[in-house]
């Protein structure tokens, strides 16, 4: 009897932290398990010192401690089912709110529509920078002795006067034209004599001829500064699609106007075009010389004007190709095209 009664003395619990074996969160809880949760925390000591559940348990089982460590390892074995945890993505399968959708959406329909700024300045550059490229390419095509020739032995040049001939011309103006491409001092022209033993060119003449020569040197460092920056812009732009063939049909357009607008000066009054020209480049006014003088004698008036043509010839051939190759439709319908034929 002893015996009986010491068997069923409950075991006291020595733990006074008052911390059950429940699950911290819902989501560790099993199914049958969560259904009986809020029964199993209500249940509460009674004042024997057994629990709730060990009081109200049927006769012939034996009461189960609150801390017994098999309580929940026969939980999901009494229940049938297997403890499950949620998804780690299970999250992302929850749709946020319908503001918050159409914002983002808007957000990345700006972001994919908006074009950056630094192509627009580089197409904006290019445009303003052409037509001087243009120019001073042209300009160096022209200044050769193969033009030289050209203009000499054309039908309709006009002679010398006072005893050069077209051979004459010839040697005497490819020194000059030499002089403005090369590196060498006044006196590669200074020293020059003709037959008779006279200076070729007078001193006047030679002080022009060099400032002509900084002029032209200083155009040329610029069109290579400028053809190194397009093709920088090539080089960055090649990447977006048609981006630096807009950038040269803009430029293209605007040399073209502005070189039909400087025709349009140079037709209606050459002579004072002409003089506005070299007041703006050599503003000492050493250009003025005479009939007789060497340098007009080579270089009459009907050179310069057949020298602004071919300039402005070559400037509108070259600009009219790029604007045919570069136009922006004509790029557009063959991409159409190509995508319908790959359809």
């Amino acid at each position: 009897m002893t015996e009986d009664r010491h068997e069923l003395r409950p075991e006291v619990n020595l733990d006074d932290s008052q911390d059950t074996d429940e699950p911290a969160f819902d989501w560790m809880r099993t199914a049958a398990a969560s259904t009986s949760a809020p029964a199993a925390h209500r249940a509460e000591p009674s004042p024997a010192g057994t629990t709730a559940e060990a009081s109200s348990a049927p006769a012939g089982h034996e009461a189960e401690a609150p801390g017994d460590p098999t309580l929940e390892a026969t939980a999901p074995e009494r229940s049938g089912t297997a403890h499950l945890e949620p998804s780690p993505t299970s999250a992302l399968q929850v749709r946020p709110p319908e503001d918050q959708v159409a914002r983002r959406a808007a957000q990345r329909d700006a972001a994919a529509s908006a074009r950056p700024v630094a192509p627009r300045v580089l197409q904006v550059l290019m445009a303003i920078f052409l037509p001087f490229l243009l120019l001073i390419a042209a300009v160096r095509v022209i200044a050769t002795p193969a033009f030289l020739w050209l203009e000499y032995f054309r039908p309709g040049f006009p002679g010398d006067g006072y005893g050069f001939s077209a051979d004459d011309r010839l040697t005497y103006g490819s020194y000059a034209v030499d002089y403005l491409s090369n590196f060498a001092g006044r006196r590669y022209l200074g020293d020059l004599v003709l037959p008779s033993g006279s200076a070729l060119f007078t001193d006047a003449e030679v002080s022009h001829m060099a400032d002509v020569k900084l002029v032209i040197l200083s155009t040329y460092g610029a069109g290579v500064l400028l053809l190194a920056f397009f093709v920088v812009a090539y080089l960055v732009l090649r990447k977006r699609r048609g981006a630096f063939g807009r950038g040269l049909f803009a430029g293209a357009i605007v040399t073209f106007l502005l070189v039909v607008g400087l025709a349009v000066l140079a037709f209606l009054g050459w002579q004072q075009f002409f003089t506005d020209f070299h007041r703006i480049f050599f503003s000492q006014g050493n250009w003025s010389f005479q009939l007789s003088d060497t340098l007009i004698r080579l270089f009459p008036s009907q050179f310069w004007m057949d020298s602004a043509i071919a300039i402005g010839v070559l400037v509108l051939v070259v600009s009219s190709l790029m604007i045919i190759f570069a136009w922006p439709m004509k790029r557009r319908s063959a991409e159409a095209e190509g995508a319908a034929a790959r359809e």
